[in-house]
């Protein structure tokens, strides 16, 4: 499309940011009673499709598979579509413009980066959370529904060569609940619930390394009549260091500089016709 290769992985950004959302949650079995605590598991979350999760768990074993089967509780998540969103569409032609940052390659030179405004996506993002008993779901069921009102704004650092942040939001839309408890004393019961999410990201193009401005220079006149310039303004970055830093090589921020400003008249075929002589 631009003719030169770049890549952001903010899709990718996103997905992980929505993934360490859940990857701190725990559960706790107790006695009969409720007075002790049995153990306290972590329950583990990863990437992937809800159905080869479900084949795992009702997959019998056999002398090429590990006998043990998945442990239970566990999530999953996937990307299920994606969609513009045109509710939080920009003006195309605008772009943004930044220093590069301290410590970066093109810090000491004198340029800007630039870049056009995002474009909205918005991802379509399946949780799945399974469990074996009623007990084990509820816990995990009840630490994610409070976070979500019903969105849930995460940062991210969506573009590294300008340090550009963005808020995600993620948006809960639906919880759906299965309970399989149908079936013979050799099927193991199944609790399924599935959470489904939109996750509201941008993208961005490829980054342009534009040189400051140090000089600028303004031809006008005062008639209507197309012709060349008449007057000429002037201003230019100069360096009140000693000895004088080349404008080029000015840093704004930490060196001495002035702007010099200038009129002068233009000299033309006409110039004496208006009295500029």
């Amino acid at each position: 499309m631009y003719g030169r290769y770049y890549y952001h992985g903010i899709f990718r950004k996103s997905i992980i940011a929505f993934g360490s959302l859940f990857n701190n949650l725990l559960i706790k079995r107790q006695s009969s009673d409720g007075t002790t605590n049995l153990e306290t598991i972590k329950v583990p979350v990863k990437y992937g499709p809800t159905q080869k999760y479900l084949a795992m768990i009702a997959a019998e074993p056999t002398p090429q598979r590990n006998s043990i089967q998945l442990p239970l509780p566990h999530m999953s998540f996937e990307i299920k579509g994606i969609q513009y969103d045109s509710s939080r569409k920009l003006v195309p032609t605008q772009f943004t413009k930044s220093r590069p940052q301290p410590g970066s390659s093109a810090d000491s030179e004198a340029v800007q980066f630039s870049q056009y405004v995002p474009v909205p996506y918005n991802l379509n993002v399946e949780l799945a959370v399974i469990a074996k008993n009623q007990n084990d779901g509820l816990q995990i069921v009840e630490q994610i529904l409070p976070s979500f009102h019903p969105s849930l704004n995460i940062s991210i650092e969506v573009v590294e060569e300008t340090h550009e942040e963005r808020d995600i939001a993620v948006v809960l839309n639906s919880v759906n609940y299965v309970d399989e408890y149908e079936g013979d004393f050799n099927q193991r019961r199944l609790l399924l619930w599935t959470f489904n999410f939109t996750v509201k990201t941008y993208l961005f193009g490829p980054v342009d390394i534009q040189k400051d401005i140090r000089t600028a220079k303004v031809d006008y006149r005062s008639d209507i009549v197309a012709r060349p310039a008449e007057l000429r303004y002037s201003a230019a970055v100069q360096s009140t260091a000693e000895p004088p830093i080349p404008a080029t090589e000015v840093d704004p921020d930490t060196d001495p500089y002035e702007v010099v400003e200038t009129l002068e008249d233009v000299h033309n075929a006409d110039s004496e016709f208006f009295g500029l002589d």
